[in-house]
């Protein structure tokens, strides 16, 4: 698509560095690492989201989303109260700083087909989750 056809707001998104902290859904849900996927289902039903960041203490190590429990769900069915978030979760999930420019971010997640881009301050603690759908409310604006 030349310029000429290119609507002004996608001009200006790409002229600014806008950043993922800008976009990111703040103060994420998380679950403990050692917890059973039963609480970790329920808490996705009860905030109707599809990613769960993972923590070990206040330490971000993997994240859990509806995809991973479609797996589960495949190869034990109905057995969710004996099997811990570990087993199910993606381990190193895609950090990132919240100053990271949203292109960066949302070509990194198109090009590894990630859903989610967890955002994370200097010591690594979770303060962020960008999603597919941050990304796309932000291109239907």
């Amino acid at each position: 698509m030349n310029a000429a056809m290119r609507s002004p707001e996608i001009i200006d998104m790409q002229r600014t560095n806008e950043t993922v902290g800008t976009h990111m859904s703040a103060a994420p849900v998380t679950i403990q690492l050692d917890r059973d996927l039963a609480s970790a289902i329920q808490l996705m039903e009860q905030h109707e989201i599809r990613h769960l960041a993972v923590l070990s203490g206040t330490q971000l190590v993997g994240v859990l989303s509806e995809r991973d429990l479609a797996v589960v769900e495949a190869l034990v069915p109905n057995d969710w109260e004996r099997i811990p978030v570990a087993e199910a979760m993606t381990p190193e999930p895609y950090a990132v700083a919240a100053e990271t420019p949203i292109r960066e971010v949302a070509g990194v997640m198109a090009e590894q087909r990630y859903g989610c881009a967890m955002v994370t301050d200097a010591l690594g603690q979770v303060v962020g989750l960008f999603t597919t759908t941050d990304a796309l409310r932000l291109l239907a604006r």
